[in-house]
């Protein structure tokens, strides 16, 4: 994808999205319990993002609940779809989104909207990562930990899968993905680097900058002078 190539320079937003769901499969009735999104702007977290817990009115199967621990008590007291679904198209309006196996996000999304009669999400404006690691690395294993792993990316916070924290780890995946960022990407200080945060939570990298000893500048100034007399008496 042409676009998916382009470099920092150029303008572009994405919105890294997450799910998770009382089960696996809509066919057996499942239903999203959260929803996770992040804006990249020019492959920069923005401010703007969207997350919500739901009421998905049914029980959170067993296996789901080791996954993300969210349980009936907690979900009843949440939002139904139907009460965030406007506020939700209007964030991920245009934009297009990047997600871990799409198939399972936009099949869950799809089944809410088709509940409430709303069309439903179109997959060409999706970039499904899982896809993107199978075309870069063939045979070898493709997770979300696996690629963390790869790519050195710290998700020792997702004990639990929750939607903004694997939104948070995906965009950094997504990243190096594209060979954007050096693959040291695990927004610790190194030799040659130093990471600044800033108030607003994005972090800013900059090269370490080598200062030259006043014995080499003394040297280069010769060097030039020299130079300077040769491309003149030639």
């Amino acid at each position: 994808d042409a676009q998916e190539s382009r470099g920092l320079g150029d303008v572009y937003k994405r919105q890294i999205l997450d799910t998770e769901t009382t089960g696996l499969s809509v066919r057996d009735g499942h239903r999203i319990v959260e929803i996770g999104c992040i804006e990249l702007e020019n492959l920069i977290p923005t401010k703007n993002r969207f997350h919500c817990y739901l009421n998905p009115e049914r029980k959170v199967s067993e296996k789901a609940l080791e996954v993300h621990g969210y349980t009936d008590e907690f979900l009843s007291t949440q939002k139904k779809f139907a009460e965030i679904v406007d506020e939700f198209l209007n964030f991920i309006e245009n934009k297009r989104l990047v997600i871990h196996n799409a198939e399972f996000d936009l099949s869950h999304l799809n089944n809410e909207l088709a509940l409430l009669g709303k069309e439903k999400l179109n997959k060409d404006n999706v970039v499904d990562t899982l896809a993107l690691a199978r075309d870069k690395f063939p045979g070898s294993p493709i997770s979300l930990d696996a690629l963390c792993k790869r790519y050195r990316v710290d998700n020792s916070k997702r004990t639990q899968h929750t939607a903004l924290i694997d939104c948070d780890l995906l965009a950094k995946v997504y990243i190096n993905l594209l060979d954007q960022k050096e693959p040291m990407l695990n927004f610790k200080n190194e030799e040659n680097e130093k990471t600044i945060i800033r108030p607003n939570g994005v972090n800013q990298y900059y090269k370490k900058v080598i200062r030259p000893s006043e014995e080499e500048l003394r040297l280069h100034k010769e060097y030039l002078k020299g130079s300077l007399k040769k491309n003149f008496f030639s």
